[in-house]
């Protein structure tokens, strides 16, 4: 669980970086913790996960209660559980399991696996190059285009002069500057990392943090607006948020595509609202003393010349393409490579910009389109929507119940991984609801049907944001040591059960998807 806080400082440029607002506890405390840890991970989860796993895997198929459950099945079935676990008690980083999740899957239930266990049988068996393909899905490439603009954003200076253009457009007023941050970082976060999104906002409120007086509450709000936002802004856009994409992926398995343009018309509204409510949330709690708050941020010092006019013209011109997709038909998976082509072929992408992208992200998000793959090839999901009597079930009580269980887990374990794990399962659920022939077909049906349902799973990952574990922003906002976990729960709480009952219903009946 701690490992999404480690990452922010596992290297000693990151705790340079972050050095003048770290407590002493960061320094002397973690290195102890990081011990304990690895102890309990290697000698208590991992033997717990791997008993449970093999138990599930080698047990007759008849213990399971499902008539013509295949020996391949029951294989997918052991793999869902052992990814479920490893993700939750992170005993390796959640993009080893991923990986792990698909080499496992090659070597036991696709068709040039090994020869003792992919036998057919055995049951139905997936298509090696299907399963290889998750790793290059047009969603994994829709979320690397994104990485690839942010990057190039950064290094040229887009973000700032961005941020030095909008926060102008704000004034002096402390709670209209505390507006205007909300609602830039939410707008860098619909198209940049969100750990990156509050990073550079953190670089840029540290002055005025620092001038503020240690008795106004304002600076608390300040702080709280990085994660607030960074982790509502990733809700408007595909490519905000990687719960975003595995909910985009799965959805295009499942044979309904949400283009680009459509999933900001009816999320980027909700993010609208939720951000005017964290502010008066922010304003309440954490009333400024402040009657004056001046923003000096640096102006971008990055020559003028050709590269940035490339940069700004291939990122306007892709954002205009994703957002146009309905007029243009170019696909937005596609879309999302011609940054990269333009910018390799420019040389303006290279092998050191290489390494700045997320890899692990888009790994991560694989091993859950593998694991929906596997669901699909082996006929479990109709196994399990034969022997589940979803069509029976009531609807709403399987949406809350859902994202219940997806904001609680999203609290404690990374979001994507937490997404990467329930998708797939509300596929097939979805799919047994959608039947014509299910007596809560209709209700399904008015309630937004199978979109509704994923996509709300989808935001419910990104709206967890209890804890400094609970997501990279939370930990940077904590980190700077004007944020009590206290404030950070408060503040949370709040926003997530209006996030819940806002997203339910946005879904549902106000704007679903058609």
């Amino acid at each position: 669980m701690c490992s999404k806080v480690n990452v922010l400082f596992s290297n000693k440029e990151n705790m340079l970086k972050f050095a003048p607002l770290l407590t002493p506890q960061t320094y002397f405390i973690k290195p102890i913790m990081a011990n304990s840890k690895l102890n309990l991970k290697y000698c208590v989860y991992l033997p717990i996960v791997l008993i449970i796993t093999i138990f599930l895997w080698a047990v007759p198929t008849s213990f399971f209660g499902i008539d013509a459950l295949t020996v391949v099945q029951q294989r997918v079935i052991a793999l869902f559980v052992f990814a479920a676990l490893m993700w939750i008690f992170e005993i390796i980083p959640n993009w080893s399991t991923s990986l792990l999740v698909i080499v496992i899957s090659l070597l036991t239930v696709s068709n040039k696996g090994i020869g003792l266990f992919c036998d057919p049988q055995y049951g139905s068996l997936v298509p090696y190059a299907r399963i290889m393909s998750s790793m290059a899905d047009p969603v994994v490439m829709l979320f690397l285009g994104g990485f690839v603009l942010a990057i190039m954003a950064e290094k040229y200076g887009l973000d700032v002069t961005l941020a030095r253009a909008l926060l102008k457009l704000f004034g002096t007023k402390p709670e209209i500057v505390l507006l205007g941050f909300l609602l830039m970082i939410s707008v860098f976060s619909m198209f940049m990392s969100n750990t990156a999104t509050a990073a550079m906002m953190l670089a840029l409120l540290t002055p005025v943090l620092s001038k503020l007086p240690a008795d106004d509450k304002g600076k608390v709000g300040l702080a709280l607006s990085i994660p607030v936002a960074a982790n509502l802004g990733g809700i408007g856009t595909p490519i905000g948020t990687p719960p975003n994409a595995t909910a985009k992926g799965a959805l295009e398995q499942a044979g309904i595509d949400i283009s680009f343009g459509e999933w900001c018309v009816h999320m980027i509204p909700y993010v609208i609202i939720m951000i005017l409510l964290a502010w008066i949330i922010l304003r309440l709690f954490f009333p400024f003393k402040t009657k004056k708050l001046v923003l000096e941020i640096p102006q971008s010092n990055k020559k003028k010349d050709w590269k940035l006019y490339v940069v700004w013209v291939t990122f306007v011109g892709t954002i205009l393409l994703w957002a146009t997709e309905q007029i243009t038909h170019i696909n937005s998976n596609i879309v999302a490579l011609i940054p990269l082509g333009v910018f390799t072929a420019t040389g303006l992408f290279g092998k050191e910009e290489i390494k700045e992208i997320n890899w692990n992200v888009l790994w991560l998000v694989a091993g859950g389109f593998c694991l929906g793959y596997c669901l699909q090839d082996t006929g479990l999901a109709k196994v399990l929507i034969q022997a589940i009597p979803f069509g029976s079930m009531k609807v709403w009580v399987v949406l809350v119940v859902a994202g219940l269980v997806c904001y609680l887990l999203s609290n404690f374990i990374s979001n994507s991984a937490t997404a990467a794990l329930l998708i797939p399962i509300l596929i097939v659920v979805a799919s047994g609801m959608a039947d014509p022939a299910a007596a809560n077909n209709a209700q399904f049906l008015a309630m937004g049907g199978t979109q509704a349902m994923i996509v709300f799973i989808a935001v419910c990952a990104s709206i967890a944001m209890l804890f400094p574990i609970s997501t990279p922003p939370n930990a940077i906002a904590s980190a700077t040591g004007m944020v009590e976990t206290r404030d950070m729960t408060k503040v949370g709480l709040i926003i997530g059960f209006i996030g819940f009952i806002l997203g339910y219903f946005w879904l549902t009946k106000l704007f679903p998807f058609s």
